[in-house]
């Protein structure tokens, strides 16, 4: 794998690293960190060992006194281990632990120690558009930005096999549920999902199976870290909204390959679900980097009004609406204008598949591919706009 820049950066404390398998935590890391100790549980050899008995670790520490940074990654598969990590770090002098995963489910669901605050929590995305030296959004719409994926001789090949993996190597190895045919059923229908408004009880109709266990099957998702949601803004609301949360995919690749598609589908709106799938993994990920208590919502009133989101935090407070088409119309900016009334404060923008750069009404209209490329954590999410805009 290509070794790109990333915008990640390395505390100088202990830290958990999370991300979905395929983002690139293991490779990067071995190049950052050259000279620390390396750990990688997905050695049977190793697994075994440290499941039998975790103070094993300290032997390998006093083999290695020199390293002032110990990796220990996929450390989901000995959660024992925290507890000798949290002992190391009580000692005088401690050397710097970073702790990768690409499964939240058995830290945040057993009983396991999590070092009581001494380590901090960090998420590696995929790939933002500025990372890349030569991002063509046709291509990210179609096979997604996972570094897995776009460093593959074989990238369709890649994705096709990515969804499987997971069943695989997580979902039965770990055995987090007994019928992998109905979870996979589940896959499929959570699918049509991304993009839109949570309903629990319509995917359990399409799997035929009950509201509880889609339930399961969606923790399942999001503890792997291959789904989150997009909760409501109401912060000082003055109108009713929805209460249901947004539903995505981490990455519109995988959206794709899991996206059954046929003669009835109007590729139109799949390719709006991408679009705006792929701004929405953007966002979060400029908000993780960032800092800055950022975090990405939606805002739906009941009546309809709606724009798809709302950045919100010290780093500032954005309204952006998404359009899969190379033309705003004014109409298009109805619900950005209705939010900019309840929230002037908000700085307020439409991305769509045009060329131009416009001001609307004081609304700016960015092409989507531009505001990704520009789009890097610490500044500003919404750049200048160079030259003279068109109103």
């Amino acid at each position: 794998m290509n070794i790109l820049s990333r915008f990640f950066r390395i505390p100088e404390q202990s830290f958990f690293l999370f991300g979905p398998r395929g983002t690139g935590k293991s490779t990067w890391l071995r190049a950052q960190l050259r000279d620390s100790l390396y750990l990688d549980l997905l050695e049977p050899g190793l697994q075994r060992s440290l499941a039998a008995r975790p103070e094993r670790l300290r032997d390998s520490l006093s083999g290695s006194p020199e390293a002032r940074t110990v990796v220990i990654d996929e450390i989901q598969r000995v959660p024992e281990l925290l507890s000798v990590v949290h002992a190391v770090l009580e000692e005088p002098s401690p050397p710097r632990f970073v702790l990768t995963g690409s499964s939240a489910r058995k830290l945040r669901r057993g009983e396991v120690n999590l070092l009581g605050g001494r380590a901090l929590h960090r998420t590696l995305h995929p790939f933002m558009a500025s990372e890349l030296p030569d991002f063509d959004l046709e291509q990210a719409l179609r096979i997604g930005l996972v570094p897995l994926v776009v460093d593959a001789s074989s990238p369709e090949h890649t994705l096709e096999a990515y969804a499987s993996l997971y069943i695989d190597q997580e979902v039965r190895a770990e055995g987090l549920t007994r019928n992998v045919g109905a979870f996979a059923r589940f896959l499929e229908a959570i699918s049509f999902s991304h993009g839109g408004q949570l309903n629990l009880a319509a995917v359990a109709r399409e799997c035929e199976v009950s509201r509880q266990v889609v339930a399961a099957y969606l923790g399942i998702l999001e503890d792997l870290l291959v789904a989150f949601r997009v909760p409501v803004f109401r912060m000082r609301a003055k109108r009713a909204t929805v209460a249901r949360d947004k539903f995505y995919l981490f990455d519109v690749g995988v959206f794709r390959s899991l996206r059954p598609t046929g003669p009835l589908d109007r590729p139109g709106d799949i390719d709006g679900q991408a679009l705006e799938g792929l701004v929405a993994q953007h966002l979060r990920a400029w908000a993780a980097y960032t800092g800055e208590g950022s975090s990405v919502y939606y805002w739906r009133t009941r009546g309809g009004t709606e724009v798809d989101f709302v950045v919100y935090g010290r780093a500032g407070f954005h309204a952006f609406e998404v359009k899969n088409a190379a033309r705003v119309h004014s109409a298009d900016l109805r619900g950005l204008r209705t939010f900019r009334t309840d929230y002037p404060e908000a700085d307020c923008a439409m991305l769509y598949r045009g060329s131009e750069r416009l001001n609307i009404d004081g609304i700016w209209c960015l092409p989507v591919e531009d505001f990704l490329q520009e789009m890097t954590p610490g500044q500003r999410l919404l750049p200048q706009v160079r030259g003279t805009p068109r109103v």
